[in-house]
């Protein structure tokens, strides 16, 4: 008789492994609980958020309005050069401004989150 010689190969990928678990929760149903850590990761990044949206537009706009005044200046210069200077020292001005906007308002919403942060780090530090 022949003897019959039967193999099980496996091959594990990890890589493979993570994006069907990444797939997988795609399509898993969704649950609405929050654990403590998570909710702290979001109101941190939360405190943030917001200061940094409202600082970039402002500088952004800032730029803008710079880039006007150089234009007057350099561009249309006898007739608007007095008028370009000054616009362009308003958008100086908003640059400058940019960024004591953004500390001010991230300060402001951690001091209101700090109550909410320190009890949940009181909770998760026991």
């Amino acid at each position: 008789m022949e003897e019959k010689k039967e193999t099980f190969t496996y091959t594990y990928s990890a890589k493979e492994q993570e994006e069907i678990k990444k797939i997988r929760d795609k399509y898993a149903p969704t649950t609405k609980e929050e654990t403590s850590m998570e909710r702290l990761r979001r109101l941190d990044r939360s405190a943030a958020k917001g200061a940094a949206a409202v600082s970039l537009i402002v500088g952004i706009i800032s730029a803008l309005i710079m880039g006007v005044g150089m234009c007057c200046t350099m561009v249309w210069g006898n007739e608007l050069f007095i008028p370009g200077v000054l616009i362009g020292v308003v958008g100086i001005a908003g640059v400058i401004a940019a960024y004591p906007i953004y500390t001010r308002m991230v300060r402001r919403k951690r001091e209101k989150l700090a109550p909410e942060i320190m009890r949940l780090t009181d909770e998760l530090m026991k």
